[in-house]
């Protein structure tokens, strides 16, 4: 809805964005539309867009720094997404009977972002609930990645209790390792890998123009915004002292 040029404006920022970073989350504006089933403010709406990008960020620091049943770190988020071009990273949080199932599909499927993780080379998935979730309730989220991601993919798997989520379940899904012309993969298309790469670069994130855009690349100095512990400023000091 901004038009042909400010598209174009954008699209040449994501690709010059490409080449300086290690991954990068896409958030089409025309997509907000799309965000949610109620009527939203326009304002509203690039809120909503804003939540995503820093959803993305959290769910990177919680993977790094919080303490799990089968822990994920710093080497493995490295694994997925160091050189790893277009990336999907996604949430999913339900409750009640088909919980599992539920929180995984929000996870590796967004309208929002126009992404899935179909054909994904590379997956970070970590699964969270308390301490009574069950078996089943795993094998079956952990299982709906695995079948929507490549065949070959390498598929590294964390696990975390927290019991404030009672009958609730949390799913986050990083997946990259695309074909480089990757459009979005909502259409169900099957993708390969991208061909591997010997620059070493970290993560932080951007949106851009007509699109947002979550980049992965350590800036200068960490942020100094007065966010929670979770924020901008703690996943950059988490990645100048894991390198």
């Amino acid at each position: 809805f901004e038009g042909r040029r400010r598209m174009m404006q954008a699209e040449k920022g994501i690709e010059d964005l490409r080449d300086k970073v290690d991954s990068l989350v896409i958030i089409p504006n025309e997509r907000l539309k799309y965000a949610t089933d109620q009527k939203i403010t326009f304002a509203n709406a690039f809120a909503i867009a804003d939540d995503v990008l820093r959803q993305a960020v959290q769910s990177i620091s919680d993977l790094i720094k919080k303490t799990g049943l089968i822990n994920l770190d710093f080497a493995d988020v490295s694994a997925v997404m160091k050189d790893a071009g277009m990336a999907h990273m996604g949430v999913g949080r339900a409750a009640g009977k088909n919980k599992a199932e539920e929180a995984a599909k929000m996870a590796i499927s967004s309208p929002l972002l126009e992404t899935s993780i179909n054909g994904a080379k590379g997956v970070l998935v970590n699964i969270t609930g308390s301490t009574d979730i069950g078996l089943e309730e795993v094998d079956t989220a952990a299982s709906l990645v695995q079948q929507a991601a490549h065949p070959d993919a390498l598929i590294i798997f964390g696990a975390a209790f927290d019991d404030t989520l009672e009958d609730e379940i949390r799913v986050t899904v990083i997946a990259t390792g695309f074909e480089e012309n990757y459009p979005g993969a909502m259409n169900n298309k099957p993708f390969t890998a991208a061909g591997e790469k010997k620059a070493e670069q970290d993560a932080a994130p951007a949106q851009s123009g007509n699109a947002g855009s979550e980049p992965v690349q350590t800036p200068p100095a960490a942020a100094e915004d007065p966010m929670d512990d979770d924020g901008w400023s703690q996943i950059f000091d988490i990645f100048n002292k894991k390198r």
